[in-house]
């Protein structure tokens, strides 16, 4: 059954207009906007509709059957420890229609969250993975495009395989989507928090490290790979990351950080899970420290498309609003593309100038790019969002940006 949809003319090139706080359904078809081509959006979940006060932590992914799922944590209240659940929202027809939301994962009780999708493009399936109270980790399975799920499996015993090196409190998977290389191996990125508790319910997530943990027989079983960063001067409380197989097999690690530089990390493995290169900051990739995604111009990792599509909110040069936040604004959402590994990024093309979070990119089999991304500041919160919104654009939309930044 889809929601209702109606249209609005919202946050392309714009500020973000106040009609929008009161839009009563759950799904909106936005209006295309003049000289928009071929760009739309559509707003999935609206904070304080369906019982939740915001909905945080979005992922989206196309399955080999050309459905897309859309997913994202559903927090009774604003804090990362609140009741949350996850739910799910499923399109037929490349984004024009979507399901009613609905619960996959968790009670309403304790926080069930860091959702993590990753289509498997040699049998169909959908493998699931996220979190309960950042201290057990949970995977379960889809045969039928995420219309059902198995019964969820505890996997922690392979975050267990870290405590020698790494006396973990917090543990998560992800965010966003993650990966199926080549060869079929499934590839989850993760990080890990030492952090005490700051509370009866809530424990730090600082310091941390990040690694990867992975699966050779389509999530049967999985297996711990190396600590890719740890916490240290040069590179402070590295968390969440995003992997993409580049072109010539290679993976990339696309890493999360609080340095003073403000840049990304990236580090490059040859399988996935051994054998880390140092981490170096990417110059041309400022880092709010807040999530970020990356993703090949593919769906298929047999794909020989290099194309490198990066999303996050770049902020940097903008005025400071929050003056405690200062290089932590999440404004000015971003789409850059890198057509040499990663090595540098000459398309940007601004998605939406306003407050816009954490985002998920996906490519389906059509070469629609997806971009589904948080926007909106609930009580001027920028990390309590107002909207999750599925913006759609062809590859042209984004080659007609700007080629320097702001």
């Amino acid at each position: 059954m889809n929601t209702p949809q109606t249209n609005h003319r919202i946050l392309f090139f714009a500020p973000v207009l106040v009609a929008l706080l009161s839009v009563p359904a759950v799904a909106q078809q936005t209006e295309k906007l003049q000289g928009a081509e071929d760009f739309n959006s559509t707003i999935l979940w609206t904070g304080g509709v369906g019982g939740y006060a915001t909905y945080r932590i979005p992922g989206i992914v196309s399955t080999k059957r050309g459905v897309l799922l859309a997913y994202t944590s559903a927090r009774m209240g604003t804090s990362d420890w609140a009741d949350i659940d996850i739910v799910m929202r499923r399109s037929m027809d490349h984004g024009k229609t979507w399901t009613e939301s609905r619960r996959i994962a968790g009670e309403t009780q304790g926080t069930t969250d860091n959702p993590v999708a990753i289509p498997d493009y040699q049998t169909g399936a959908v493998h699931f993975l996220y979190q309960h109270n950042y201290e057990r980790a949970y995977y379960m399975r889809s045969d039928d495009d995420g219309k059902t799920f198995t019964k969820p499996v505890d996997i922690t015993d392979v975050f267990e395989q870290f405590r020698s090196e790494y006396d973990w409190h917090v543990i998560a998977p992800g965010v966003g989507h993650a990966l199926q290389l080549k060869n079929g191996r499934l590839l989850v990125p993760l990080w890990m928090s030492t952090g005490t508790p700051t509370g009866p319910n809530s424990r730090a997530h600082r310091p941390s490290a990040v690694a990867t943990i992975y699966s050779d027989d389509h999530g049967k079983s999985w297996k711990r790979g190396a600590i890719i960063v740890n916490n240290s001067e040069d590179i402070p409380n590295p968390s969440e990351s995003m992997a993409l197989q580049l072109a010539d097999g290679r993976v990339l690690m696309s890493i999360r950080n609080e340095s003073t530089k403000n840049r990304r990390v990236f580090s490059i493995s040859a399988d996935g899970a051994t054998n880390w290169s140092k981490p170096e900051f990417d110059e041309g990739l400022f880092e709010p420290i807040c999530a970020a995604s990356i993703v090949r111009f593919t769906l298929s990792p047999a794909d020989p498309d290099p194309r490198i599509l990066f999303s996050n909110p770049d902020s940097e040069g903008l005025p400071v609003v929050n003056p405690k936040r200062a290089n932590r604004s999440r404004q000015n959402l971003t789409i850059k593309m890198s057509t040499d590994s990663g090595k540098t990024w000459p398309v940007h093309r601004v998605l939406d100038p306003g407050v816009g979070g954490y985002s998920d990119l996906a490519v389906d089999g059509q070469k629609n790019i997806y971009v589904l991304y948080e926007e909106g500041a609930i009580k001027g919160s920028e990390t309590n969002n107002t909207h999750t919104i599925l913006a759609k654009f062809p590859i042209d939309w984004l080659m007609k940006g700007d080629t320097v930044k702001h």
